[in-house]
């Protein structure tokens, strides 16, 4: 093998053939060679030969596995075997996620001596670049979006599980624009505001007369999203009456009309999220074992927004700009301390009421502390936190000693902006709920 810090000409010349970017690199993570189109990607016109990898592409002064991130080479070496990861590259195009694709090569005594690396974007991308809420470079974020990745060109059945807001159906979406069914149909149905009834005509379809009121034949949303996705989101809800039907559908393909006894073929690929926990449904008898074993082919967690509060800034910038694309606004320093530090029960579809009601409160170019909801405000006072329930033995009216009573005014605000119930109410102010009723009943 030639000297390495010499590579054979024969690989700088094969990855300069090639039309995807690519650099050989030795061990140290040094570039060695870089093709044409690696140069483009990356924006630099200068010599990239004997820089290190990392340095380029993420503009990082160590290796990625001690910045945090995956490193495919430290991988490649451990594993002996090619390696792919997903990550954020700086390009001429700005950041953006770009799939890695990292290849061994071994000298004439079997030795690790070059890697060639093969960049090219990530093809969820696609979807992600209108999504309201797919951005990110938390960890969780990213371990999540190279799931999405690997699965998307896929037909496998994926479960999105994650709680309510955290962006299941967009989820969806950027897969199925990913996928080999992109120019297919996207259905998406919403399972649990269907009845038994009403689920069955609404996913089969139904012929005329087949029941009271079907007065002519309905197509139904597997055949209308035939060659495309059907993403069935919030699938805990769906009868355990109709999981047997649906599992059918699985299995064989297969499904008929209602009131129909003509065998007709599905061609979709199923998408389905959950906020419950199905496991716990399976072993409570309320959803199909089966079923379940079905549908999670391919599960992946979606991370709450309290995993990435570093991502906060970048999600509250891009959902600005859509719940107020008319105005330039801008948000104050105060005012992002106290969107990082808020937990966000609500998730990303929180962030973006919370943000748009502030817009409407904004009459200036910069969004204020004082545009925030109260619990927001004031995170810090410890009225705001939950308290535990009182003792038994302490009366209805005991209260810590440290602990302040609000005032009406303070009571009056956290009375607008609560949305649960009154027990709630009154451990998040830290009354019992006996004192609540009457200062409410007073105001």
């Amino acid at each position: 093998m030639a000297n390495r810090l010499h590579p054979l000409p024969e690989l700088v010349s094969f990855i300069e053939t090639l039309s995807e970017p690519h650099i050989l690199c030795d061990r140290s993570y040094r570039i060695l060679a870089a093709n044409a189109a690696y140069r483009a990607n990356c924006g630099r016109l200068d010599d990239l030969i004997g820089r290190k990898c990392f340095e380029v592409s993420h503009h990082y002064p160590v290796p990625c596995d001690q910045a945090g991130e995956s490193c495919p080479l430290t991988h490649s070496l451990n594993s002996g075997q090619r390696e792919r990861v997903v990550h954020l590259h700086h390009t001429s195009a700005g950041e953006r996620y770009e799939n890695i694709e990292l290849s061994p090569i071994r000298d004439s005594t079997g030795e690790i001596a070059y890697f060639i690396e093969k960049l090219e974007p990530l093809p969820v991308a696609r979807g992600l670049a209108g999504a309201q809420g797919l951005i990110g470079r938390a960890p969780a974020f990213r371990a999540m979006l190279e799931l999405v990745a690997r699965v998307a060109p896929s037909e496998a059945t994926v479960l999105l599980q994650g709680e309510s807001g955290t962006g299941k159906e967009l989820v969806a979406q950027a897969i199925h624009d990913a996928s080999r069914r992109r120019e297919g149909p996207f259905v998406a149905v919403d399972c649990s505001g269907l009845t038994e009834t009403l689920f069955e005509s609404e996913l089969f379809g139904h012929e005329r007369g087949a029941f009271t009121g079907a007065s002519v034949r309905k197509t139904g949303l597997i055949e209308a999203a035939s060659g495309g996705t059907l993403f069935l989101d919030e699938m805990g809800d769906i009868p355990l009456s109709m999981q047997v039907k649906l599992l059918r559908l699985l299995e064989t393909g297969t499904y008929r009309r209602v009131g129909s006894t003509e065998l007709m073929r599905a061609d979709i690929r199923l998408i389905s999220a959950t906020h419950r926990p199905l496991k716990s449904l399976v072993e409570t008898g309320q959803f199909r074992q089966d079923l379940y074993y079905r549908i999670n082919t391919f599960p992946i967690c979606l991370p709450p927004l309290r995993q990435r509060q570093d991502d906060i800034p970048l999600l509250a910038e891009a959902l600005l700009k859509r719940v107020a694309p008319d105005r330039k606004l801008r948000i104050a320093a105060d005012t992002l301390a106290c969107l990082r530090s808020y937990t966000y029960p609500g998730n990303i579809r929180e962030l973006r009421n919370i943000l748009e009601r502030a817009s409407l409160l904004c009459d200036g170019d910069t969004l204020q502390r004082r545009h925030l909801p109260e619990e927001l405000q004031h995170p810090q006072h410890p009225q705001r936190a939950v308290q535990p329930e009182p003792a038994a033995s302490l009366s209805a009216h005991a209260r810590p000693s440290d602990l302040p009573e609000p005032d009406d005014t303070d009571l009056a605000a956290a009375l607008r902006n609560h949305r649960g119930s009154r027990k709630a109410l009154a451990a998040k102010l830290g009354l019992s709920e006996r004192t609540l009723y009457r200062r409410l009943k007073n105001l």
